[in-house]
This record gives C-alpha cells, structure tokens and sequence, in this order.
C-alpha cells in the first residue's frame, strides 16, 4: 500500500443533488434504531460472541490446536487480536449506531468483514479440531450480518451523510492501489509454482493443502475492493458502504499479522513462513491505511441529524 495525495480531482467533483443540511431529516432513518431492525444487531452480536469465545478457546487452550507449532501460534495470534480489538470494537460500534452514531454504522460493517475473514482462516488455516463447528457458526454469522446489514442499510441514500470535503476519487484510488499491490505480491507467489510437481514452498511445513489467504484474497476481497473504488469514484452509496468498510478492516489486518508473526516466531523461530521481519512492514501499512479511513471517517456527519458545524 502506498500513502495517495488528494488529487485537484477530488476538488472538482460536482456537488451532490442533496446537501447534508437539508439531508439531516432523511438521513436519521438510514442507520440506529430507525434503521437496522433488531435482526442486524442480534445476528451482529451474536457473531460478536462466537468469534470471541472461539478465539479465547484458542488463546487460553492451546492444546486444542493440532497443526504446526508456528501456525498454531500464528493462529493464536489472530486470535488475540480477534479478542482484544476486533470483538471491541465491532460491540462499540453496534452501541453507538444504536445512539445515533452514522460514523459508527460504517466502523461496524469493517468491524464484521474483518471477523468474516478470520473465520475463514480459522476454518482452513488450522487442522480440524474440537472448535470446528464454533468456528463455522463464526462464519455463517459473518455471512448473515453482512446480508443484513446490506438488506437493512438504505444504500443509495448513504451519500447524505457525507459532505464534500469526503476525498472520493483519492479515496478510490487508494483502494484500486492497495487491491493491485497485495494482488501482484500473491501472483508472484503463485505463478511460479504452478509448473511445480512438488509442494510448492510457501506451503511446506504448514500443513496445509492450499493457501486459504490467497483464495479468499483474490476471489473475494481484492475484486470487492476494486469494484468499491468503482463506485466511491462516483460517490455512490454501495461505494460509501463497502469502501468504509474495506478502509477499516484493511486497518485491522496488518495489525493482525504482525501480532501472528510475532507469536508464530515465539512458537517456532525455525519455521520459514513466520518472520519477525514482516512486522515493520505490517505496521507501517497499518499507519498508511489509518490516514485514509481517517478521512473517510472525518467526512461522514457525526451523528444522525447534525451537520459538521454543530
């Protein structure tokens, strides 16, 4: 990922038909109460508990994991992070939409892809084992809070809670560059051992059949991101709602895998697929896509009914 400058671009789009002052009255029933019907909160809080209570079974049951030392400890890793920042932040987020909050409503849905994506990897990542069928419920909830929260949402009108000063076309860029980027370090990763006979060496010593993070990665979220910038490009509300959700959980993975590293490497220094020299690198995406989400944020109203001035 690489830090995008705010183009003249951005500056010269033509303002929307509807301003956020004469917006305030439509845009309350969009998120909160009004909004999300009590189904997105309970499938929402219900993946909110799973994820937490799975990852806590993995954090304070070791034995429980059967795979490869660094990828179990990669694996509580996640886990960790799922615990102490994912869960948390995905309930403060359910609490202050329910207040009102329409920054709030977005950190959510970033909160519940983030969740989403660890499910798959807790699934496929690690060898099957006695929290299989907690791991798939943390799935298929990840699966049904985003079909609610995309059913419940009034997508096309989200543009009202954003005001000019949103960066849109920046913004789609940077979400075209990372998509690009994190897809091409995949590719060259995989090009080059599709002529191989063997296991392929990023596979060997994990225990694993395939790569669940290329798979999910490049037919799901890098696709999903691209056509996100699409729409963002255009200020359209399915672009707001998925570009602000990617802008968080793509802050939240980094911070994921330097914390799996770091415990993979504690695990098993030996192991060739956990580096603590990936941390820095991890870190510092974190701190790029933090100024993007940021901006992203800054630009939706505070609370429903209020515009920035208030």
């Amino acid at each position: 990922m690489r830090t995008i400058s705010m183009t003249s671009a951005d500056r010269e789009e033509a303002p929307r038909p509807v301003s956020v002052g004469a917006a305030s009255s439509e845009a309350v029933s969009l998120v909160g109460p009004a909004g999300l019907r009590r189904s997105g909160y309970v499938v929402s809080g219900l993946l909110g508990a799973v994820a937490w209570g799975a990852s806590a079974a993995m954090w304070f049951g070791p034995e429980l994991l059967h795979g490869a030392a660094a990828m179990d400890g990669s694996a509580r890793g996640t886990a960790l992070v799922v615990m102490v920042l994912g869960v948390p932040l995905l309930a403060v987020a359910m609490w202050a939409t329910s207040r009102g909050s329409a920054r709030a409503m977005f950190v959510w849905a970033g909160s519940v892809a983030f969740l989403l994506y660890q499910a798959v990897l807790y699934l496929l990542a690690t060898p099957f084992n006695s929290l299989f069928l907690a791991f798939e419920a943390m799935l298929a909830l990840g699966i049904w809070s985003v079909v609610t929260l995309w059913s419940q949402v009034d997508v096309p009108r989200l543009p009202v809670l954003v005001d000019q000063r949103l960066p849109a076309r920046s913004l789609a860029m940077f979400l075209w560059v990372a998509a690009a980027a994190n897809a091409l370090v995949w590719l060259r990763t995989i090009v080059p051992a599709l002529d191989e006979s063997a296991t392929p060496a990023f596979l060997q010593g994990t225990g694993l059949t395939t790569n669940p993070v290329f798979v999910q990665d490049l037919a799901v979220w890098l696709p999903m991101m691209a056509v996100a910038a699409w729409w963002l490009w255009h200020r359209d509300g399915r672009g707001l709602l998925l570009g602000g959700a990617m802008l968080v959980t793509w802050l939240l993975e980094p911070i994921t895998i330097a914390v799996d590293q770091w415990i993979g490497v504690q695990a098993d220094p030996t192991a060739p697929y956990v580096s603590t020299d990936v941390i820095p690198v991890m870190v510092g995406f974190a701190a790029v896509t933090a100024v993007p989400a940021f901006l992203f944020l800054r630009s939706v109203r505070p609370r429903q009914g209020e515009s920035h001035g208030t």
